[in-house]
C-alpha cells in the first residue's frame, strides 16, 4: 500500500511504439489479422474486397458517388490545400489508394449487419451485478484505465482547428480575453494542441476532468508546469455533478469543448451537464461538440456481455460509451422532451429528468453525421466510422 505523503510519479508523454491489439481486443485476431497461410476467399462481387476489418465483413462494399468531373487529371483527389473532407469516393477509385475517404454512405446490406449485431449484443447483455458495478463509481474505472495507458493512448488532436475554426482566431496574438473550458480533458490531447499554437495572452483554458489521475497527468507534463502565466489550468471536476468547475463563475465561459465526453456519461445524467454548461456560458458562448454516432465501427463491433442498456455499452477496460442518433443529440440541447414515439419505443430518451427547464435550451447552430472509412492500406482493411459533429449556442 502506498504512503499517504509518498511523492508522487507520473508518466511523461513519450511515443511508443504502436501495439497492433490491445489485450481487450485479442478475441478480434482472426478477424483483423492477415494469416500466413490465408484460406481461399469466398466469391464477392468487389474485385479488391480486402480483408475481414474487426467483425465486420469485407464483402460489405461503401457506396459511391457519380463522379461530378473528370478525375484522371486529378489522381490524389485533393484541393490545394488539402481539406478534410473533399475526398469522396467515386466509381472506379481503388478504395485502398488513401487511408480515409469522407462523407461514405454504406448501402443496406450493411444496416442489416448493424442491426443483426445490435440485437444479439441486446440478448447477451450485461449482467445485473456487473450493470451496477459498472454504473455506480464510473470515474473508478477511468482512473484506472489512465493509470494503465498514461498518456500514450490517444493521438494528439490536431484536427481541432480544421473541424472547429473559431480554435484558430481565438488563440491569435490580437484577440483579446477569452475563456475556453475543455470538459473531459483526460490526458490533455486536446489542451495541450491548444496551448501550443496559442499566441493569446488573455486565453484563460480550463482543462477538467472526473478522473483525477487524469487531472495528475496533465498536471505532470512539462508544457504545464514550465507555464511562465499560467494559461492552462487543470482541474478535478464531474460535468454532472451539481457544483461549478474551481475557480469559474456562472456566465463566465466563452467557449466549452466536449470532444467525446457526452458518450462517457450514462442517459440519466445529459440534462444535469446540459443544464450546468448553460448555466457556465456567456450569453452568446458556443459548445463544440463531436462525440460517437449510430452504428460505428466501435459499436458494432461489440461482442457479448458489454451491452448495458439501448446504444449504451461497458468496454474491456470497464468504461462506458453511448451512440448518438443526431435528431437524438438536436432535441437533447435544444431542451425538447422527448417525443411519445421514442418513450413507447422503450429507448434511451425516456431518461431520468429528461426535461430542461424553459429558457435554458440552446440553439443548434450546426449539427450534422460525419461518416468516413478509414483504411489500412497494408493489411487492407476496411474500417467505417460515424461521428456526430455539432455546435450549441446560449442564446
Amino acid at each position: 500500500m502506498e504512503k499517504e505523503n509518498a511523492p508522487l510519479t507520473l508518466p511523461i508523454r513519450q511515443k511508443q511504439p504502436k501495439q497492433q491489439l490491445t489485450k481487450g481486443m485479442e478475441h478480434m485476431r482472426s478477424y483483423v489479422t492477415i494469416s500466413e497461410h490465408p484460406a481461399t476467399a469466398p466469391p464477392t462481387t468487389s474485385t479488391n474486397p480486402g480483408e475481414d476489418a474487426y467483425g465486420v465483413p469485407a464483402t460489405y462494399e461503401p457506396l459511391r458517388q457519380i463522379p461530378a468531373a473528370p478525375t484522371s487529371n486529378n489522381p490524389e483527389k485533393r484541393t490545394d490545400p488539402f481539406q478534410f473532407g473533399t475526398r469522396y469516393l467515386e466509381e472506379g477509385d481503388d478504395i485502398f489508394s488513401h487511408n480515409a475517404w469522407d462523407h461514405v454512405e454504406v448501402d443496406s446490406q450493411y444496416n442489416d449487419f448493424i442491426l443483426q449485431q445490435t440485437g444479439f449484443q441486446r440478448e447477451n447483455q450485461v449482467s445485473d451485478f456487473d450493470k451496477q458495478r459498472f454504473n455506480s463509481k464510473p470515474e473508478k474505472w477511468w482512473d484506472k484505465f489512465y493509470s494503465n495507458n498514461a498518456a500514450n493512448f490517444f493521438k494528439d488532436r490536431k484536427w481541432l482547428v480544421q473541424e472547429f475554426p473559431v480554435l484558430g482566431a481565438i488563440t491569435k496574438a490580437s484577440y483579446g480575453p477569452v475563456t475556453v473550458l475543455e470538459v473531459g480533458a483526460g490526458a490533455g490531447n486536446t489542451a495541450f494542441p491548444i496551448l501550443a499554437m496559442n499566441e493569446n495572452p488573455e486565453l484563460r483554458l480550463r482543462a477538467c476532468d472526473y478522473s483525477k489521475k487524469a487531472i495528475d497527468i496533465i498536471r505532470s507534463q512539462e508544457a504545464y508546469t514550465s507555464q511562465p502565466d499560467p494559461i492552462l489550468q487543470a482541474e478535478v471536476w464531474d460535468a454532472a455533478s451539481d457544483d461549478l468547475p474551481p475557480g469559474l463563475e456562472p456566465g463566465s465561459v466563452d467557449i466549452v469543448l466536449m470532444i467525446f465526453i457526452f458518450s462517457a456519461l450514462s442517459p440519466d445524467q445529459w440534462t444535469k451537464a446540459v443544464r450546468i454548461i448553460f448555466t457556465l456560458l456567456k450569453p452568446g458562448g458556443e459548445v463544440l461538440f463531436r462525440d460517437y454516432g449510430r452504428g460505428d465501427l466501435a459499436q458494432v463491433r461489440f461482442k457479448k456481455g458489454r451491452y448495458l442498456e439501448e446504444n449504451f455499452y461497458v468496454r474491456g477496460d470497464g468504461t462506458r460509451v453511448y451512440f448518438f442518433e443526431e435528431e437524438e443529440l438536436r432535441r437533447i440541447w435544444e431542451g425538447r422532451p422527448p417525443s411519445e414515439e421514442s418513450e413507447q419505443a422503450g429507448t434511451n430518451d425516456d431518461s431520468k429528468d429528461s426535461t430542461i427547464p424553459a429558457g435554458t435550451g440552446f440553439e443548434v447552430v450546426n449539427l450534422a453525421v460525419d461518416r468516413r472509412m478509414l483504411v489500412n492500406r497494408q493489411r487492407k482493411l476496411k474500417m467505417y466510422r460515424c461521428w456526430m459533429q455539432g455546435r450549441f449556442k446560449k442564446p
